[in-house]
């Protein structure tokens, strides 16, 4: 009779982007016996850095445990967003079981659909949590109808199907097996309970020789790269000799310096773990993902995990604008390279490859995850400039193949109209198309991904603001010919360096829309608005009104200046053009021209065209 250890439980908490995992969890950690008296929790404890808590959103896995009636159970909080998929998929190998969180209103949504593929894929045990029951749109039972659809397309098995549901307010701290509102109790147990009851406990194989795999990376000053796993089979203690089974098919022996236990919000030393606990260990530099930790006379790696590739690359550079290395700590290509290359210690979806000694090509899973990275970098100091996103082409079976979006869109019924004509023009084709009531749409396309770069933001003006895009990578399909997406209008460009003025730009603002404010710095060459046309327009953004002894120079400081528009980091990735860059800084982000010079960029413009003629 298989030996179980039934006082542990791992599970994953999966969900699309803001259903509530991370409050779930800091419910979790609150109402079990696990925090000290002293331990102050702060909402989204979990969400340790400072840009998943701006955002709202998990970009790293973390790992905690609780104490609940003398059990164990460890959790993992997963990356809701696609672009972080490579984390979620890790996780899956490290439980035995998920709790699905899904909103009381929303339902299923393509994250949703993302990380249970994943989970079903592992023939996982679920747990559906119906989180935000006190909506007072919620609708728990449709979405139940809902989930067991998506399970059912995704060719969940028999036991699968058959999966409880406990329906939630995490916010609140309330739950029930009830999908009632007013039966809701102000308590987790009902979670708890279904966990221990329902997720399987980890075989107990201890006396077997060892089986460590590493899930996810960290890193540290002190210990250097430090592998997070699980202990599959056998024991492992501090001191241990050990081998590493390397992705390549080599080997290498090292000894356990520290191992690392999860406990609450603390991650603790101990001496000695065994199958089935969750730990970190160090003691080797080159640890990685994948990779199987095993005693030194039995080496049987377990099988390699499967990341994902990267779909879209960008060129970071050194920046060389005319205002480099005012604003930044880190400004040389030496820094930027020992930067990337840190990165890679811990990010396994990321790929940097050098173009020169002043660029790299920068690959990841999506506009999000790159966008993330850059914003880490200038919040530490780093002054950089980077390219418009490009796609990554794949040859299969001797086709090019392009990367394609699963994108769901919800939007109120008057502007479903805009939305299906725009995505058809970036070549995505509809498959699905739902009327949810109270005037709502839910509209499924496949989409090329070069068609929804830069498509944010018109997509946010057709919909007024009311409209919800999410959109998760779905399979390598053939290239469609032509041209896709892109930038409709020209930019405004600044001709002169010097500060901008209220004058110059009242005289602007007739021809397109202004990013900048009056009395902003600006070179020659920096973008400082959109074009209401498709060409490109030079204007002398620093010009000052001559004062004479008829009319005085603030004669006209009355006539209202139209707000200018201040973009985003995402909102400037998105307007980037072919050939232009964007200057990134701890201050400041600019949009520029790659060549800034007017009238070399007109000859270049012109010697492109004789080119393709």
């Amino acid at each position: 009779m298989t030996k179980l250890r039934e006082d542990i439980r791992n599970i994953a908490i999966i969900a699309h982007v803001d259903h509530g995992k991370t409050t779930l969890v800091d419910e979790l950690l609150k109402q079990s016996q696990t925090l000290g008296a002293r331990e102050n929790l702060e909402e989204r404890a979990m969400d340790s850095n400072d840009i998943e808590k701006e955002r709202g959103i998990t970009i790293l896995a973390k790992n905690t445990a609780v104490e609940y009636k003398g059990n164990r159970i460890n959790i993992l909080d997963t990356p809701g967003h696609a672009d972080f998929g490579g984390e979620v998929e890790r996780i899956m190998k490290m439980v035995d079981g998920v709790v699905l969180v899904v909103d009381a209103y929303e339902g299923t949504m393509p994250q949703t659909r993302f990380v249970l593929k994943k989970a079903l894929a592992q023939h996982l045990t679920p747990i559906v949590v119906v989180n935000k029951i006190d909506k007072p749109s919620a609708r728990p039972a449709e979405v139940v109808d809902e989930v067991l659809e998506l399970f059912i397309e995704l060719g969940a098995d028999g036991d699968q199907l058959d999966f409880p549901v406990v329906y939630a307010s995490a916010l609140n701290g309330t739950s029930s097996l009830s999908d009632n509102p007013a039966d809701q109790e102000a308590t987790m147990d009902p979670i708890f309970e279904t966990i221990l009851e329902q997720i399987p406990a980890p075989i107990d194989n201890s006396d077997e020789p060892l089986q460590f795999q590493v899930s996810l990376l960290d890193y540290n000053d002190f210990v250097g790269r430090i592998g997070i796993g699980r202990v599959f089979r056998g024991k492992i203690k501090v001191g241990d000799q050990v081998t590493l089974s390397k992705l390549d098919g080599t080997t290498k022996n090292f000894r356990v310096t520290k191992l690392f236990g999860f406990f609450g919000l603390q991650r603790d030393e101990i001496q000695e773990a065994k199958a089935g606990d969750l730990i970190a260990v160090s003691g080797m530099d080159d640890i990685f993902v994948g990779e199987t930790v095993t005693p030194t006379n039995a080496i049987e790696p377990l099988p390699i995990l499967h990341i994902d590739e990267p779909t879209l690359q960008m060129t970071f550079m050194v920046n060389n604008s005319p205002f480099a290395g005012r604003e930044g700590k880190w400004v040389t290509a030496r820094k930027l390279d020992e930067r990337l290359n840190q990165e890679l210690q811990t990010d396994v979806s990321l790929r940097v490859q050098p173009l020169s000694p002043d660029s790299w090509l920068v690959s990841g899973r999506g506009e999000l995850h790159l966008s993330i990275l850059i914003e880490t970098m200038r919040r530490e100091g780093y002054e950089l400039a980077v390219s418009r996103p490009e796609e990554i082409l794949k040859e299969i079976n001797g086709v090019l193949c392009e990367p394609f979006e699963m994108v769901q869109v919800d939007t109120p019924e008057e502007y479903q109209g805009s939305v299906i004509q725009a995505l058809s023009e970036r070549k995505a084709e509809m498959l699905d198309m739902v009327n949810e009531g109270n005037g709502q749409v839910r509209l499924t396309f496949l989409a090329p991904a070069r068609g929804l770069i830069g498509f944010t933001t018109d997509f946010l003006s057709m919909t007024r603001g009311y409209g919800i895009m999410n959109h998760t990578f779905e399979k390598y399909a053939p290239m469609i010919k032509g041209q896709i997406g892109g930038r409709s209008r020209g930019a405004i460009i600044a001709n002169e360096t010097g500060q901008s003025t209220h004058y110059a730009m009242m005289a602007v603002q007739e021809r397109g829309i202004l990013f900048i404010d009056p009395a902003t710095e600006v070179y020659e060459g920096m973008i400082v608005g959109e074009h209401s046309r498709e060409n490109d327009l030079t204007v002398n953004i620093t010009r000052k009104k001559e004062q004479s002894n008829v009319r005085s120079s603030n004669k006209d400081s009355t006539v209202v200046l139209s707000t200018s528009r201040i973009l985003s980091l995402e909102e400037s990735i998105e307007f980037l053009g072919d050939d232009e860059y964007l200057e990134v800084t701890p201050e400041s982000i600019r949009l520029r021209k790659a060549i800034l010079d007017k009238n070399v960029r007109a000859r270049d413009s012109k010697k492109k065209k004789v080119a393709e003629d």
